[in-house]
């Protein structure tokens, strides 16, 4: 577009954009808002700026100095839509991430298994980098060491802050096989590259074992993620395990949450009666109340619970471990949960397409909404952390490939000789044994089904046990505070500080 043609354009969009504004204004003068006395003026509102849009697209289809596909501008005016509401859940979704949606919630589809967020702005301080939720279990993500809090900085050449969620989702599934590069950045300075194999990512639920501790018979039940069939998979669990076991400890670590209706149910084969969760939309009115019944409670009575929580621990995961903490029925441990207290409408449109909109925040029985907070556990157990100096070993472990070369070179290492390879690689890299030894078994178990548990690196499914092993669980039990009292004491205690600065002045 030349000089004068820019000119021309200019002047036609500032003499429609001139009438708009000066006929919105004739429309609403005076005398028709006397006509329409006790008309919500946000509708007014509204009528004038969807005038103003239908008119700007019109204008453009007309006008622009190259043919312009309407279905772009259709998509480009949604997506600018849901994301000047700020919100990494409210999105607009293109037919291909419809059907990808649909897969990872009902099927199975082709990625590298990382259950992942993306804020929509970006700033030089803080970059939209794409954040692992969670990687879920047995996917490329999760077999190579991709941990929950991890950062995607980039995805081959393309640096993901500039990016949109589509593309990001479009970049990281794909055909079975292919590589995916992407550059992790964990912690403050830990930067690396790994190469993601697509694989057909089985959209996981539940895994339940019993693991023999100091003489007592612990259910171990692991939710994955909450889906149609995890209720079913739950009460397999809980059969297998019959009615004379000593404790029951339910993993939702990593679990990056589900449908919500899934999670009721599971709640319910524990609670008896009472409040599981609460929906409440903008007014702060329910819309909706999810009940426990006594005809479904199938979790046989004074069978102690522990549920293990960390930071991929989100959204249906934490309904869980909230109406379970404020019933008082389990004694939470680990580390805070994500923060994720908000609920999702899935709106199919004209072209299978579609928008994600947030409609409600979900309450715990307490009537607390945790979003962006999180649920304390009543005992918090870290995993090994690395120093600074561990770290950069770590890059170099992933840049040299070191482990994978080992394994390769000492076929089917049984667990002594992964305590050697352990032992071994630690002299090359020097860091943490125990952190390692994790390191080697992943790899080992790479193209295996992956161990359920992992007592030597699980520190805080250790603690767990010895809870139920050394301690009285009734009285930490009766000790624990629910999370309105959490909450309450928390703004007592600021409440406190503010008085003590203002007497201070």
């Amino acid at each position: 577009m030349n000089s004068s043609e820019k000119k021309s354009f200019l002047i036609k969009f500032c003499v429609v954009l001139f009438a708009l504004m000066f006929g919105c204004y004739a429309v609403f003068t005076p005398s028709v808002y006397a006509q329409q006395q006790g008309t919500d003026q946000k509708q007014i509102k509204s009528s004038v700026y969807m005038q103003l849009i239908n008119s700007i697209f019109g204008f453009v289809m007309q006008n622009y100095v190259d043919e312009v596909d309407p279905q772009e501008l259709y998509e480009g005016a949604l997506k600018g839509m849901l994301e000047s509401l700020d919100d990494p859940y409210s999105q607009y979704l293109d037919a291909s991430t419809m059907r990808s949606f649909s897969d990872t919630t009902t099927g199975e589809f082709g990625g590298v298994g990382l259950s992942i967020t993306k804020p929509v702005a970006s700033t030089p301080e803080k970059p939209a980098y794409v954040e692992v939720a969670s990687p879920i279990e047995g996917g490329p993500g999760y077999k190579a060491g991709v941990l929950a809090g991890d950062y995607i900085i980039a995805i081959g050449d393309t640096a993901t802050p500039d990016i949109t969620m589509d593309e990001v989702l479009g970049m990281l599934r794909g055909k079975v096989g292919e590589t995916v590069h992407v550059t992790i950045k964990r912690g403050k300075s830990m930067v690396f590259d790994l190469d993601l194999v697509r694989e057909i990512i089985e959209v996981p639920t539940v895994k339940f074992t019993t693991i023999p501790s100091n003489g007592k018979k612990i259910g171990y039940i692991k939710i994955i993620e909450f889906t149609p069939l995890t209720p079913e998979k739950v009460q397999e669990a809980l059969d297998s395990f019959g009615k004379t076991y000593d404790g029951l400890i339910i993993d939702l670590r990593n679990n990056p949450g589900g449908l919500i209706t899934s999670v009721r149910d599971v709640a319910d084969k524990f609670i008896d009666e009472g409040t599981i969760v609460s929906t409440k939309n903008r007014n702060g009115e329910i819309d909706s109340l999810f009940s426990a019944s006594p005809a479904n409670t199938t979790m046989p009575k004074n069978i102690p619970i522990i549920v293990l929580i960390n930071h991929g621990s989100a959204s249906a995961s934490e309904i869980l471990s909230g109406a379970l903490k404020d019933h008082k029925l389990a004694y939470l441990m680990g580390e805070r949960s994500y923060g994720k207290g908000s609920v999702q409408q899935l709106i199919p449109l004209y072209n299978n397409d579609g928008v994600k909109i947030t409609m409600a925040r979900y309450y715990t029985p307490s009537d607390v909404n945790i979003d962006k907070i999180g649920i304390p556990p009543d005992r918090e157990v870290k995993l090994i952390s690395l120093t600074e100096d561990e770290e950069k070993e770590y890059v170099n472990i992933v840049n040299d490939d070191a482990i994978a070369k080992y394994v390769e070179a000492h076929p089917n290492l049984s667990d002594s000789g992964i305590n050697a390879a352990a032992k071994e690689l630690c002299v090359k890299y020097p860091m943490n044994e125990k952190f390692m030894r994790r390191l080697v078994r992943l790899e080992v178990y790479r193209h295996k089904e992956p161990f359920l548990y992992d007592l030597d690196f699980d520190d805080q499914l250790g603690a767990a046990l010895n809870v139920f092993s050394k301690e009285n669980f009734n009285e930490l039990l009766n000790s624990t505070l629910t999370l309105k009292q959490l909450q309450d004491a928390a703004k007592l205690e600021v409440e406190k500080e503010d008085s003590g600065k203002k007497t201070s002045r």
